[in-house]
C-alpha cells in the first residue's frame, strides 16, 4: 500500500494510485510560526479583532471563516493616491528561538507519509483587498493601475520575506497558499488584468519556494477561475484546490492533466450547512469521483482547510471517499 505521500504524487504525476487522494491527508499543515503568532485573530464568535496589518476581521459563527470589516473607518487604505501614508507592512523577522518550537512541529513530520507544508493566507489578492475594501479595491485597478501595481509590490515583497523565513527554519517541501480569485460564477478580474497585474507576483512567489526545496505548489482558490488555469501551470501551482464544479472539472482534466492537477469538486455549500445529511454528502461524493476519475483529481470539499463550518461534515466526506475507493479501485 502506497503511503499518503506517495499516492497522491502517483495520482497527480498520471501513475498508478491504490486508492482516491482523500481530502487533505497527504498534507501536514504548519500553520503556525512566529508571523502568524504575533498577527492577531479573530476566533469563532470573535468581532473586531485588528491584525498586523491594521486590518479589521470578524468570524461571526456559522460562517466559514474571518472576513475584514470594511465600514469606513476601518478602511485601512483610505485613499489609493496615499497609499503609502496608510500602509504598513508588518515585521517578519524573528530570532531563531522563537522559530523553535515551529521548527520542532516540522521536524516530527513523517516526509515519507505527508508532506511537511506551509501555510499562507491570505494571498496577494485578498490581502490587497482587505486593505482597501473589495469594491475600492476593483474600481482602482482600472483607476489606479500605477498605484495598484506598488500596493502588490509591497504585498509580494513581505510574501518573499517571509518565504526567506519558513524555507530557512522548516523547510517544507510544499506550500499551501490562499487566494481566492473569483465568484462560483466568474473571476474577479478579466484574465487581461489578472496577468498584468496579480500573475507578475505569483511567478516570483512561486518560483522562489520552488527554488528553495518546495516540491509541491496547492494553490486555494474555491471559486470560478478555469479561464486562469493556463496561467496557474505558469505560474508553477501543481495542484489547484478548491475547485467548485462550476468549473467543468472532467473537461478541465481532459485539457491540463499531466500539467496541473485538481482538489475538490464537492461544493461545500452543497453538503456544509446545518442540516446536513449522510446522503447529501455520499450523493456528492460519488458523483465526484465518478465524473473526475482517478487521475489528476482529489475529491474533496472546495473549503479552504481540514475543517468544515458545522460539525462532523470534513469526516463524513472523509469516510464517504473511503468508501468510493473500494468502489472504483
Amino acid at each position: 500500500m502506497l503511503t499518503k505521500r506517495q499516492n497522491l504524487l502517483e495520482t497527480i504525476h498520471g501513475g498508478h494510485p491504490d486508492r482516491f487522494v482523500n481530502q487533505y491527508e497527504a498534507f501536514a499543515m504548519q500553520v503556525r510560526n512566529p508571523f502568524s503568532a504575533h498577527n492577531p485573530a479573530p476566533k469563532l464568535g470573535e468581532l473586531n479583532v485588528v491584525n498586523a496589518w491594521g486590518v479589521t476581521r470578524s468570524w461571526p459563527a456559522g460562517t466559514p471563516g474571518a472576513f475584514p470589516v470594511h465600514t469606513p473607518d476601518k478602511i485601512v487604505i483610505k485613499d489609493v493616491e496615499e497609499w503609502q501614508k496608510y500602509l504598513k507592512v508588518p515585521n517578519v523577522i524573528y530570532s531563531a528561538q522563537e522559530w523553535e518550537p515551529f521548527i520542532e512541529a516540522a521536524e516530527k513530520v513523517d516526509r515519507n507519509e505527508r508532506f511537511c507544508t506551509a501555510f499562507i493566507a491570505p494571498g496577494v489578492f485578498e490581502q490587497s483587498h482587505y486593505l482597501m475594501e473589495i469594491q475600492n479595491c476593483l474600481m482602482a485597478f482600472y483607476e489606479y493601475p500605477d498605484e495598484m501595481h506598488e500596493i502588490l509590490d509591497q504585498i509580494t515583497q513581505f510574501e518573499l520575506d517571509l518565504a526567506k523565513e519558513i524555507c530557512t527554519y522548516i523547510k517544507p517541501d510544499a506550500l499551501f497558499h490562499h487566494d481566492d480569485w473569483g465568484s462560483q460564477q466568474s473571476t474577479f478580474l478579466s484574465p487581461e488584468m489578472f496577468r498584468e497585474f496579480i500573475k507578475p507576483c505569483y511567478m516570483k512567489i512561486y518560483k522562489y519556494y520552488k527554488d528553495h526545496g518546495v516540491e509541491l505548489i496547492v494553490h486555494h482558490s474555491d471559486s470560478y477561475a478555469a479561464t486562469l488555469v493556463p496561467d496557474m501551470i505558469d505560474m508553477g501551482i501543481d495542484i489547484w484546490q478548491g475547485v467548485m464544479t462550476s468549473n467543468n472539472i472532467p473537461e478541465l482534466i481532459k485539457q491540463y492533466g499531466g500539467k496541473i492537477s485538481f482538489m475538490g469538486g464537492v461544493d461545500s455549500a452543497t453538503i456544509d450547512y446545518p442540516d446536513w445529511t449522510v446522503d447529501d454528502v455520499a450523493r456528492e461524493v460519488d458523483r465526484a469521483c465518478r465524473e473526475c476519475g482517478k487521475l489528476y483529481f482529489i475529491p474533496g470539499a472546495s473549503q479552504g482547510l481540514p475543517v468544515s463550518t458545522f460539525p462532523g461534515v470534513y469526516e463524513e466526506t472523509s469516510r464517504q471517499i473511503e468508501l468510493a475507493s473500494k468502489r472504483y479501485f
